[in-house]
């Protein structure tokens, strides 16, 4: 059976115009596109976990094992029980869902450029305005401007990503805090601060909630480890919190993801041994690119380092070519320009990238394009 081609009439225009979410395959490359841990469980881990989640009860839906999960990620990240918190199928769930809360008629979600590109997605699906300020040439926030687009805009929902992606950069804590008073001063409207690469940071923004009750915090288990598992959290003054978990769908979180979750929970030690191989090995890449004429890598406080060549285009078709796949971000903001994106791995698959990119980026960058 055959339908008109105006049954597409019945989604939204926006809809229609919009481009899907795509993710490139990456089978038979080393996959260094995705900001992902790139470490696997040790085999005595993997096999505790199979017998486990082996016993999961499959025919039911989640109950109260969710707050067994609760209750762990409150005594993980040290969460006062004053504080709400609600989960999410990653951040995403999470962003998603503030949107859908605050989307009254005519409401902003704002945050600086080039950022997580999810803020806007969700703010435009539910109907909000979307503001985009864009950062300096060095990524920073640019707070005079930031402070002026929160007085004229009044946004319902101002994010900071710290660290932001795809910049990998820690923002100046008093550009932040410039950002945070200045939408308190509003009267109304949240910041939320995302805190995904937290693992990897030298800083947190978290011990500064008390003080701030309109400030709301998300982190994910994703870069801790787990992005197959897909689980997101965030924090903050109760009764807002409360508000986000009105429009949280039921069980959003599966039996499957809760037991992995609480497993990786009570083996942080390895995560955090993993976190910490990965930051050593962040400084290893970065000493590697500062000898390398052809690139200029920005400052990371996350798992992959944004860096500056002289054709993007061209140094991700040639990495691709061998064997190793990396994330074009130029497209994505001007200020991006011939940047892409490097996710840091194993040992052994960082030898692969230095020894590739030293090969590719040997010519001094034009001076244009630095």
């Amino acid at each position: 059976m055959s339908f008109p081609s105006t049954v597409l009439n019945t989604f939204r225009p926006d809809v229609l115009a919009m481009h899907a979410y795509v993710v490139q395959s990456a089978a038979g490359y080393i996959k260094l596109d995705a900001m992902e841990n790139p470490f696997e469980l040790p085999a005595h881990l993997q096999a505790a976990l199979g017998e486990r989640l082996g016993r999961v009860a499959l025919n039911r839906y989640p109950g109260a094992r969710v707050f067994d999960l609760h209750q762990a990620l409150r005594t993980h990240a040290r969460i006062p029980a004053e504080m709400g918190l609600v989960l999410g199928n990653g951040s995403d769930e999470l962003i998603s869902l503030l949107s859908v809360a605050c989307a009254r008629p005519g409401a902003v979600a704002l945050a600086p450029l080039p950022g997580f590109v999810m803020y806007e997605a969700f703010a435009r699906q539910t109907g909000m305005k979307f503001v985009g300020v864009p950062l300096t040439a060095d990524f920073e926030l640019d707070t005079a401007a930031m402070v002026a687009a929160v007085r004229e805009h009044g946004p319902a929902l101002t994010y900071l990503a710290y660290p932001n992606n795809p910049t990998a950069n820690l923002w100046d804590e008093v550009a932040m805090q410039a950002v945070v008073d200045a939408v308190a001063a509003n009267g109304t409207g949240l910041v939320v601060i995302d805190e995904a690469y937290q693992p990897f940071a030298s800083r947190s923004w978290f011990d500064k909630l008390a003080s701030q009750p309109h400030v709301l915090l998300m982190r994910t288990l994703s870069k801790f480890g787990l992005a197959g598992v897909r689980l997101g959290y965030m924090v903050g003054r109760a009764d807002l919190i409360e508000q986000v978990e009105k429009v949280r769908p039921p069980y959003n979180v599966s039996v499957l993801n809760i037991e992995a979750a609480l497993f990786a929970l009570e083996h942080a030690d390895e995560f955090a041994r993993q976190a910490e191989t990965i930051k050593a090995e962040r400084e290893r890449l970065m000493a590697a690119l500062a000898t390398m004429p052809g690139a200029k890598a920005y400052p990371s406080q996350a798992n992959m380092v944004l860096v500056r060549v002289a054709d993007a285009a061209g140094t991700f078709a040639a990495l691709k070519a061998r064997g190793i796949l990396i994330k074009n971000v130029s497209a994505l903001h001007p200020l991006l320009a011939n940047c892409v994106r490097l996710t840091v791995g194993t040992p052994a698959e960082n030898d692969a990238q230095i020894a590739a990119l030293a090969e590719l980026l040997r010519e001094p960058l034009p001076l244009n394009a630095a």
